[in-house]
Protein backbone atom coordinates (compact mmCIF):
# COMPACT_ATOMS: atom_id res chain seq x y z
CA UNK A 1 0.00 0.00 0.00
CA UNK A 2 1.57 3.47 -1.11
CA UNK A 3 1.87 6.28 1.93
CA UNK A 4 -0.30 8.52 0.17
CA UNK A 5 -3.05 5.31 0.69
CA UNK A 6 -2.30 5.10 4.27
CA UNK A 7 -2.52 8.54 4.55
CA UNK A 8 -6.25 8.78 3.37
CA UNK A 9 -6.91 5.83 5.53
CA UNK A 10 -5.91 7.76 8.93
CA UNK A 11 -8.03 10.78 8.06
CA UNK A 12 -11.00 8.01 7.35
CA UNK A 13 -10.65 6.45 10.48
CA UNK A 14 -10.32 10.08 12.58
CA UNK A 15 -13.38 11.29 10.54
CA UNK A 16 -15.36 7.91 11.48
CA UNK A 17 -14.24 8.20 14.90
CA UNK A 18 -15.32 11.61 15.68
CA UNK A 19 -18.68 10.95 14.14
CA UNK A 20 -19.11 8.05 16.47
CA UNK A 21 -18.12 10.02 19.51
CA UNK A 22 -20.03 12.88 18.75
CA UNK A 23 -23.24 10.95 17.52
CA UNK A 24 -23.05 7.98 19.99
CA UNK A 25 -23.16 5.45 16.91
CA UNK A 26 -23.46 5.30 13.52
CA UNK A 27 -24.22 3.08 10.32
CA UNK A 28 -22.39 1.35 7.39
CA UNK A 29 -24.39 2.77 5.29
CA UNK A 30 -24.56 6.47 6.34
CA UNK A 31 -20.84 6.19 6.56
CA UNK A 32 -20.05 5.19 2.89
CA UNK A 33 -22.29 7.87 1.67
CA UNK A 34 -20.95 10.42 3.69
CA UNK A 35 -16.69 9.27 2.84
CA UNK A 36 -17.99 8.41 -0.14
CA UNK A 37 -16.42 4.89 -0.31
CA UNK A 38 -17.38 1.01 -0.50
CA UNK A 39 -19.06 -0.87 2.45
CA UNK A 40 -16.12 -3.02 2.48
CA UNK A 41 -13.72 0.03 3.29
CA UNK A 42 -15.77 1.03 5.65
CA UNK A 43 -15.84 -2.14 7.88
CA UNK A 44 -12.27 -2.54 7.46
CA UNK A 45 -11.96 0.90 8.52
CA UNK A 46 -14.53 -0.37 12.27
CA UNK A 47 -12.17 -3.85 12.15
CA UNK A 48 -9.14 -1.52 12.62
CA UNK A 49 -11.01 1.19 14.62
CA UNK A 50 -12.51 -1.67 16.83
CA UNK A 51 -8.67 -3.49 17.11
CA UNK A 52 -7.48 -0.53 18.76
CA UNK A 53 -10.04 -0.29 21.16
CA UNK A 54 -11.56 2.96 20.35
CA UNK A 55 -14.78 1.60 19.00
CA UNK A 56 -17.13 -1.03 19.26
CA UNK A 57 -18.53 -2.90 16.42
CA UNK A 58 -22.06 -3.96 16.49
CA UNK A 59 -24.99 -5.00 13.80
CA UNK A 60 -24.60 -2.24 10.94
CA UNK A 61 -22.24 -0.18 12.60
CA UNK A 62 -20.62 0.96 15.29
CA UNK A 63 -21.02 2.58 18.91
CA UNK A 64 -18.09 4.27 20.87
CA UNK A 65 -16.26 2.43 23.65
CA UNK A 66 -17.35 3.18 27.47
CA UNK A 67 -13.97 3.56 28.65
CA UNK A 68 -13.80 3.24 32.53
CA UNK A 69 -11.66 6.31 34.14
CA UNK A 70 -9.03 3.40 35.07
CA UNK A 71 -8.56 2.01 31.62
CA UNK A 72 -5.02 3.44 30.19
CA UNK A 73 -4.73 2.01 26.36
CA UNK A 74 -0.95 1.22 25.11
CA UNK A 75 1.16 2.98 23.36
CA UNK A 76 0.35 1.32 19.63
CA UNK A 77 -3.66 1.47 20.64
CA UNK A 78 -3.08 5.55 20.50
CA UNK A 79 -0.04 5.47 18.04
CA UNK A 80 -2.90 5.32 15.17
CA UNK A 81 -5.29 7.60 16.27
CA UNK A 82 -5.04 11.50 14.98
CA UNK A 83 -1.94 11.18 13.50
CA UNK A 84 -2.52 14.75 11.51
CA UNK A 85 -3.31 16.39 14.45
CA UNK A 86 -0.88 15.35 16.70
CA UNK A 87 2.22 16.53 13.50
CA UNK A 88 0.23 19.83 13.30
CA UNK A 89 0.57 19.99 16.74
CA UNK A 90 4.06 18.89 17.15
CA UNK A 91 5.73 21.14 14.45
CA UNK A 92 3.97 24.04 16.59
CA UNK A 93 4.98 22.83 19.72
CA UNK A 94 8.64 22.92 18.43
CA UNK A 95 8.71 26.43 17.54
CA UNK A 96 8.51 27.39 21.55
CA UNK A 97 11.36 25.01 21.94
CA UNK A 98 15.02 27.52 22.40
CA UNK A 99 18.73 26.51 21.05
CA UNK A 100 20.62 25.28 24.05
CA UNK A 101 17.57 24.85 26.59
CA UNK A 102 16.76 22.12 29.00
CA UNK A 103 13.08 20.39 28.32
CA UNK A 104 11.59 17.80 29.03
CA UNK A 105 9.22 15.34 27.52
CA UNK A 106 6.93 13.25 29.43
CA UNK A 107 5.60 9.84 27.69
CA UNK A 108 2.78 9.81 25.02
CA UNK A 109 2.29 9.68 20.92
CA UNK A 110 2.23 13.23 20.68
CA UNK A 111 5.34 14.09 23.04
CA UNK A 112 6.98 11.51 20.65
CA UNK A 113 5.87 13.30 17.60
CA UNK A 114 7.36 15.87 19.07
CA UNK A 115 10.51 14.38 19.72
CA UNK A 116 11.11 13.60 16.49
CA UNK A 117 10.59 17.72 15.44
CA UNK A 118 13.31 19.15 17.93
CA UNK A 119 16.36 16.95 16.36
CA UNK A 120 18.30 19.74 14.50
CA UNK A 121 17.77 22.15 17.42
CA UNK A 122 20.88 22.65 18.88
CA UNK A 123 22.59 22.43 21.92
CA UNK A 124 19.82 20.91 23.89
CA UNK A 125 19.25 18.73 27.42
CA UNK A 126 16.11 16.95 26.94
CA UNK A 127 14.66 14.57 30.37
CA UNK A 128 12.19 12.16 29.60
CA UNK A 129 10.63 9.50 31.21
CA UNK A 130 9.76 8.00 27.86
CA UNK A 131 11.51 5.00 26.37
CA UNK A 132 9.98 6.15 22.83
CA UNK A 133 11.40 9.21 23.23
CA UNK A 134 14.85 8.50 24.21
CA UNK A 135 14.80 6.02 21.52
CA UNK A 136 13.98 8.86 18.47
CA UNK A 137 16.75 10.60 19.84
CA UNK A 138 19.30 7.28 19.98
CA UNK A 139 17.82 6.04 16.57
CA UNK A 140 19.33 9.56 15.31
CA UNK A 141 22.20 10.44 16.61
CA UNK A 142 23.02 6.67 15.67
CA UNK A 143 22.46 6.99 11.96
CA UNK A 144 24.36 10.54 11.82
CA UNK A 145 27.24 9.97 14.63
CA UNK A 146 28.47 12.17 16.81
CA UNK A 147 28.09 15.87 15.97
CA UNK A 148 28.26 18.93 17.74
CA UNK A 149 24.91 20.28 19.30
CA UNK A 150 23.58 16.97 19.41
CA UNK A 151 20.92 16.78 22.21
CA UNK A 152 22.26 14.86 25.66
CA UNK A 153 19.04 13.01 26.77
CA UNK A 154 18.48 12.23 30.51
CA UNK A 155 16.42 9.12 30.45
CA UNK A 156 14.65 9.28 34.26
CA UNK A 157 14.14 5.23 34.58
CA UNK A 158 11.43 3.75 36.58
CA UNK A 159 8.75 0.89 36.02
CA UNK A 160 7.13 1.26 32.13
CA UNK A 161 3.78 1.44 32.12
CA UNK A 162 1.19 0.73 28.78
CA UNK A 163 2.02 3.68 27.25
CA UNK A 164 5.43 3.10 27.52
CA UNK A 165 6.41 5.47 30.03
CA UNK A 166 8.95 5.10 33.04
CA UNK A 167 7.23 6.02 36.14
CA UNK A 168 7.51 5.09 40.60
CA UNK A 169 9.26 6.46 43.16
CA UNK A 170 12.74 5.86 40.92
CA UNK A 171 11.38 7.95 38.16
CA UNK A 172 9.93 10.54 41.21
CA UNK A 173 13.56 10.56 42.68
CA UNK A 174 15.05 11.65 39.54
CA UNK A 175 12.76 14.33 38.23
CA UNK A 176 13.04 16.01 41.87
CA UNK A 177 16.28 16.57 41.72
CA UNK A 178 16.12 18.55 38.26
CA UNK A 179 14.91 21.69 36.80
CA UNK A 180 14.08 22.50 33.20
CA UNK A 181 13.37 25.46 31.10
CA UNK A 182 9.86 23.64 29.72
CA UNK A 183 8.38 20.93 29.95
CA UNK A 184 6.18 19.30 27.35
CA UNK A 185 3.32 17.31 28.54
CA UNK A 186 1.06 14.78 26.93
CA UNK A 187 -2.08 14.14 29.04
CA UNK A 188 -4.86 11.23 28.73
CA UNK A 189 -8.01 13.51 29.58
CA UNK A 190 -7.85 17.90 29.84
CA UNK A 191 -10.91 19.66 31.82
CA UNK A 192 -11.96 22.47 33.66
CA UNK A 193 -13.19 20.82 36.47
CA UNK A 194 -10.48 17.89 36.76
CA UNK A 195 -7.55 19.69 35.20
CA UNK A 196 -4.93 17.40 33.44
CA UNK A 197 -5.90 13.83 34.27
CA UNK A 198 -4.69 9.86 33.62
CA UNK A 199 -5.58 6.70 34.71
CA UNK A 200 -2.90 5.21 36.33
CA UNK A 201 -1.88 6.48 39.89
CA UNK A 202 1.90 6.04 39.50
CA UNK A 203 1.80 8.03 36.19
CA UNK A 204 -0.31 11.08 37.97
CA UNK A 205 2.54 11.62 41.01
CA UNK A 206 5.50 11.78 38.44
CA UNK A 207 3.70 14.15 36.25
CA UNK A 208 3.51 16.12 39.21
CA UNK A 209 7.15 15.92 39.70
CA UNK A 210 7.23 17.08 36.05
CA UNK A 211 5.15 19.90 36.64
CA UNK A 212 6.95 20.57 40.00
CA UNK A 213 10.38 21.13 38.13
CA UNK A 214 9.18 23.30 35.02
CA UNK A 215 9.35 26.59 34.49
CA UNK A 216 7.12 26.65 32.31
CA UNK A 217 4.50 23.98 31.22
CA UNK A 218 3.49 23.23 27.59
CA UNK A 219 0.39 20.28 27.22
CA UNK A 220 0.22 19.56 23.82
CA UNK A 221 -3.27 17.72 23.67
CA UNK A 222 -5.28 16.59 20.15
CA UNK A 223 -9.13 18.10 20.45
CA UNK A 224 -10.02 14.44 21.61
CA UNK A 225 -8.66 14.70 24.95
CA UNK A 226 -10.84 17.76 26.14
CA UNK A 227 -13.94 16.48 28.44
CA UNK A 228 -11.84 13.51 29.03
CA UNK A 229 -11.25 12.56 32.60
CA UNK A 230 -8.72 10.04 34.16
CA UNK A 231 -8.81 8.70 37.60
CA UNK A 232 -5.95 10.92 38.88
CA UNK A 233 -5.91 14.53 38.95
CA UNK A 234 -2.37 15.36 38.75
CA UNK A 235 -2.68 19.79 37.48
CA UNK A 236 -4.92 22.22 37.70
CA UNK A 237 -5.25 24.07 34.62
CA UNK A 238 -3.98 27.49 36.04
CA UNK A 239 -0.82 25.30 36.70
CA UNK A 240 -0.12 24.94 32.73
CA UNK A 241 1.21 27.91 30.35
CA UNK A 242 0.26 27.01 27.27
CA UNK A 243 -1.76 24.60 25.47
CA UNK A 244 -0.92 23.35 21.97
CA UNK A 245 -4.12 21.72 19.94
CA UNK A 246 -5.01 21.17 16.54
CA UNK A 247 -8.33 23.14 14.86
CA UNK A 248 -10.47 20.38 15.60
CA UNK A 249 -11.49 21.69 19.09
CA UNK A 250 -14.58 23.90 18.81
CA UNK A 251 -14.36 27.29 18.89
CA UNK A 252 -16.48 27.06 22.28
CA UNK A 253 -13.97 24.89 24.00
CA UNK A 254 -11.00 27.34 22.72
CA UNK A 255 -13.12 30.37 24.63
CA UNK A 256 -13.41 27.74 27.76
CA UNK A 257 -10.04 27.11 28.09
CA UNK A 258 -8.82 29.86 27.19
CA UNK A 259 -9.97 31.93 30.39
CA UNK A 260 -7.56 29.89 32.33
CA UNK A 261 -4.44 29.44 29.55
CA UNK A 262 -3.21 30.22 26.91
CA UNK A 263 -4.49 28.55 23.68
CA UNK A 264 -2.22 27.75 20.37
CA UNK A 265 -4.05 26.06 17.87
CA UNK A 266 -2.28 24.23 15.14
CA UNK A 267 -0.44 27.33 13.44
CA UNK A 268 -2.16 30.53 14.70
CA UNK A 269 -2.20 31.22 18.29
CA UNK A 270 -4.89 32.82 20.90
CA UNK A 271 -4.07 33.73 24.48
CA UNK A 272 -5.99 33.82 27.06
CA UNK A 273 -6.57 36.53 29.68
CA UNK A 274 -5.25 34.08 32.42
CA UNK A 275 -2.59 32.44 32.73
CA UNK A 276 -1.24 33.66 29.73
CA UNK A 277 2.62 34.05 28.92
CA UNK A 278 2.54 36.29 26.12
Amino acid sequence: MSENQNLLAEQRRALILDEVRRRGGVRVNELTRKLGVSDMTVRRDLDALARQGVLEKVHGGAVPVVEASTHEPGFEAKSGLELTAKEDIARAAAALVAPGSAIALSGGTTTFALAHQVLDVPDLTVVTNSVRVADVFHAAQRVAGPRPGAATVVLTGGVRTPSDSLVGPVADQAIGTLHFDTLFLGVHGISVEAGLSTPNLAEAETNRRLVQSARRVVVVADHTKWGVVGLSSFAALEQVDTLVTDSGLAEDDRAEIAEHLRVVVAGREESGSAGADS
